[in-house]
């Protein structure tokens, strides 16, 4: 459930109506600073995800009051995907899967320098990428052929519960296989 506290601002940001979606922006915004404090007065710091959803919520939030009836606004669902796509592959290019910080905060201390937590953190961070990239790809389409507005909500439900199943099974699955 770590995964769902780590990506609430962009769950507000697409439970709001997109009619509305310049308040969307703005509720995600302030959901992601009011994490970023909490973590801060926890002395967790700020991790990637963090720092990633901030930028997007601080760049698009004074875009969608500015023009709230921008072609943009279209594809922001595709946008919001594709920026969190680049964020995850960016941190597996930079070896340093955005899913650790998340993992820490269940898994004991001396378990964080296993090359094991690593591996696992790499595959787990690699499906929330792929879903990312998919799940832009697919919502692009669906916005530029105007199909159901329901298939776009399902589109986005899969974009986030499709990985997060994975990510509720895979570590489990790894440590059946050492120890059998």
């Amino acid at each position: 459930m770590n995964y769902v506290r780590n990506f609430a601002p962009w769950i507000v940001f697409a439970a709001i109506p997109s009619t509305n979606w310049q308040w969307g922006a703005l509720a995600a915004l302030v959901v992601t600073v009011a994490m970023a404090a909490q973590d801060h007065r926890a002395g967790r710091g700020v991790d990637l995800l963090a720092y990633s959803s901030a930028a997007f919520f601080l760049v698009l939030t004074p875009i969608a009051f500015a023009a709230p009836d921008a072609a943009f606004h279209r594809y922001v669902g595709a946008a919001s995907f594709a920026w969190l796509a680049i964020t995850a592959w960016g941190s597996l290019a930079v070896r340093n899967p955005f899913t650790l910080v998340i993992a820490r905060r269940t898994t004991p201390r001396e378990i964080w320098g296993l090359p094991g937590f690593l591996r696992v953190n790499v595959v787990i961070t690699t499906v929330w990428a792929a879903s990312f990239t998919v799940t832009a790809l697919a919502l692009y389409l669906v916005k530029a052929n105007d199909l159901a507005s329901t298939l776009a909500i399902a589109v986005q439900a899969a974009g986030f519960v499709v990985p997060a199943m994975f990510t509720a099974r895979y570590p489990a699955i790894v440590q059946a296989r050492h120890a059998g």
